[in-house]
């Protein structure tokens, strides 16, 4: 993609070029300090790369950046979305606009295009086993659960207990979630298993 110090160049050297019919285009290039090649381009019409990202795809950047700022905040949150999520949030912004819905493989290539995100498995973690665990690793997530009340204006009245709502009943498998890169420990789902 052309970066918005080049195009500023491009356009400058267009310009000086209108301006001043001696300027040849090899000349005018090197002032400005862009190839000639990109210069003649611009000069017959063709396209900037920057603009042609946006005709080859369906998602706009800025709407990849809510998709990317998304999927940190669920990771924040201990939630890590897998990929089926991940495109359907795609999804549902093109059919918010009447566009036609992604390819098979758009949430593998998104992942890989963007270097702030990874992949990774997240593992089936058993209730006894998380009896077990350091309580200063558990302050921390009650820190964090903290942080995001506070973040988003959560109130007290707001939460409920994941076992009432039946919420994540069932079998937990590993699976291949979306995480944020900077991410240092692994996944686990939790599975409580049904108390009823």
């Amino acid at each position: 993609m052309v970066s918005t110090l080049n195009e500023r160049d491009i356009v400058m050297a267009m310009e000086a070029m209108a301006k001043d019919k001696n300027l040849s285009l090899r000349k005018a290039a090197k002032i400005y300090n862009i190839t000639h090649t990109t210069l003649m381009r611009r000069m017959k019409g063709i396209t900037p790369a920057s603009e042609y990202r946006q005709k080859q795809h369906k998602i706009t950047k800025i709407e990849e950046e809510v998709i990317i700022q998304h999927i940190i905040d669920m990771d924040e949150r201990g939630f890590n979305p897998k990929f089926i999520s991940v495109e359907s949030m795609a999804n549902h912004i093109l059919e918010s606009r009447g566009g036609k819905r992604i390819g098979k493989q758009w949430a593998y290539r998104f992942v890989n295009r963007y270097n702030i995100l990874k992949t990774h498995f997240n593992h089936a973690y058993d209730f006894q086993r998380a009896l077990c665990e350091d309580p200063k690793l558990i302050n921390k997530w009650f820190q964090l659960f903290k942080n995001i009340k506070a973040k988003y204006g959560i109130q007290e009245c707001d939460i409920w207990n994941f076992d009432e709502a039946s919420f994540m009943m069932g079998v937990i498998s590993s699976s291949m979630v979306i995480t944020n890169a900077d991410r240092r420990d692994k996944s686990k789902g939790i599975q409580l298993g049904n108390r009823e």
